[in-house]
C-alpha cells in the first residue's frame, strides 16, 4: 500500500449473545481485530429467550469502558426483523434482548468510535441449525472477518472434535470455523486481563496476550 493510504475498510462480524463468551469475543475484537473505517456487525440469532443471561456478562466484562455519552462517530444501524440485511433505524422497542444488544453497541462505541458499528437479529426456524444462520449471514453481506465466543469445558474438549453429534455451544463454533469462507476465529477469554486463547483454521488454542 503507498504511503499515507488508508487500509481497506473491512466488515468484521461478532456473533452476538447474551453469553460470557460473547462479550469476550466482543473485547477481542474492538481491542485486537477492528480498525478506523471497519464496519463492525454485531449479529444475533433469536433463539430461546433467556432474560436473565446478559445482566452479569456485560456488567462485570465492559465495566471498565468510559460510558461516553454516546458522543463519536460510530454509526448505529440496527433491524427490528429477520431481513438478511441491516435495516435503518433506532433502538426499538424495550426488551432484554435490546439491552444486551444495546450494552454491546455503547461498549463499541466507548472503545471505537471511529468504527461503524451495525447491529443485525434474524430469527431461528424450529429445526434449524444457528451456524448455519450465521454462515449465510456473512455470505450475505460479505463479511472479510467471523469472531465468535468459545467456550472449551473438559467434556467439549474430550468430544469437539466427534463428528456427527450435536454439540452445542462449541459446535457451534467449530462449524463455523470448519465451513466459514472468510476467515473465522473463535475466542476464548481467559479471564479480565489474562489474555485470548484463538482457534482458526490455520492455528489452534494460539494465545494472545490482553
Amino acid at each position: 500500500m503507498e504511503g499515507g493510504g488508508t487500509a481497506a475498510a473491512r466488515k468484521v462480524m461478532v456473533v452476538a449473545d447474551p453469553t460470557r463468551e460473547s462479550a469476550g469475543a466482543l473485547q477481542y475484537a474492538l481491542s485486537h481485530a477492528v480498525i478506523e473505517n471497519d464496519t463492525l456487525i454485531l449479529f444475533h440469532v433469536e433463539t430461546i429467550p433467556n432474560p436473565n443471561a446478559w445482566k452479569n456478562p456485560f456488567g462485570a466484562l465492559f465495566k471498565k469502558q468510559p460510558n461516553g455519552g454516546g458522543g463519536g462517530g460510530c454509526g448505529a444501524t440496527s433491524s427490528s426483523s429477520s431481513s438478511p440485511a441491516a435495516a435503518e433505524g433506532g433502538g426499538g422497542g424495550g426488551g432484554d434482548q435490546v439491552d444486551f444488544l444495546d450494552a454491546m453497541k455503547q461498549a463499541c462505541m466507548a472503545a471505537q468510535p471511529k468504527v461503524k458499528v451495525v447491529v443485525v437479529k434474524t430469527e431461528m426456524a424450529d429445526g434449524k441449525d444457528k451456524a448455519a444462520a450465521i454462515l449465510a449471514q456473512s455470505a450475505v453481506l460479505k463479511v472479510d472477518l467471523l469472531i465468535v465466543g468459545h467456550r472449551r469445558s473438559l467434556s467439549n474438549a474430550i468430544l469437539g472434535y466427534k463428528r456427527g453429534g450435536s454439540l452445542r455451544a462449541l459446535d457451534t463454533a467449530d462449524n463455523l470455523i470448519l465451513n466459514s469462507k472468510c476467515t473465522c476465529v473463535a475466542v476464548q477469554k481467559k479471564g479480565q486481563n489474562a489474555g485470548y486463547l484463538l482457534t482458526s483454521k490455520t492455528y489452534k488454542n494460539f494465545w494472545l496476550l490482553a
